[in-house]
């Protein structure tokens, strides 16, 4: 028996998001039907990031045990040939069989991608969201550095998450512009439930005008759930990569 990691990668927009799911396709129902078929064995993967439906992927990683000879890096291409054309894996290897993608110290990065013009763009638009009233960069920016440093995250987190601690360390938040496009990329320990979305939710409202800068650091300083910016679309979010601490790639 071995264990293989995968990167996967995949557009979102046709899932329900990467979870197994009763009656609904998504990631990880894709991923164990092909291996099984595959491999001639009953496969079940274990993600490291359970993205939620119309949420995308550059890096997400997945691992499996099988008693298949199929070198570890042979793998990817082996499954690329029978997975759609919206899921990818980018490289496989074989790694320690006590690896597990979740219980591992690791740095998850996402991108939260906002088109800032006029009127919409119908080439991008599955992977952005749409924002007609001009935004202020620079506001954004310093609103982004409050993020910054080991917080409480209770208020940008969803009320059905069940977790034991609302406190996760941001090591970057960065405000990249590209012309039209505004870019929230974002790297941590980890992230709460819907936390990514609800961040970039509150800058908007900061480079709206709506809110200042220093609202973000009186939200974190309450740890309390209070008012944030709304719950932004699935579809402006990818996970770009997960970094593993204690883990030689």
């Amino acid at each position: 028996m071995k264990r293989i990691k995968l990167e996967v990668a995949y557009d979102g927009t046709n899932y329900c998001g990467w979870q197994i799911q009763p009656k609904d396709i998504t990631i990880e129902k894709v991923l164990n039907d092909n291996l099984t078929q595959l491999l001639g064995e009953e496969i079940k993967v274990i993600g490291a990031s359970r993205t939620d439906s119309g949420v995308h992927a550059l890096g997400n990683v997945a691992v499996f045990d099988t008693e298949s000879r199929i070198p570890g890096e042979r793998m990817a291409q082996a499954l690329n040939a029978r997975l759609p054309e919206d899921i990818i894996i980018q490289s496989s290897r074989e790694v320690p069989p006590d690896f597990h993608p979740r219980f591992q110290d690791t740095r998850k990065t996402y991108e939260y991608k906002f088109y800032n013009a006029p009127y919409d763009n119908p080439i991008t638009r599955r992977y952005h969201h749409f924002v007609y009233v001009p935004l202020d960069v620079e506001k954004m920016k310093e609103a982004a550095r409050y993020f910054l440093g080991e917080h409480c995250f209770i208020s940008m987190c969803s009320s059905r998450a069940q977790v034991t601690s609302y406190v996760r360390e941001i090591y970057s938040c960065d405000i990249i512009q590209q012309g039209r496009y505004i870019t929230m990329r974002v790297t941590g320990s980890g992230f709460l439930y819907n936390m990514v979305r609800l961040m970039a939710g509150t800058l908007l409202e900061v480079g709206r005008g709506k809110k200042e800068p220093e609202w973000v650091k009186e939200i974190l300083e309450s740890e309390e759930r209070v008012a944030v910016g709304p719950k932004l679309p699935a579809k402006g979010l990818t996970l770009i990569g997960i970094q593993y601490e204690n883990f030689e790639e």
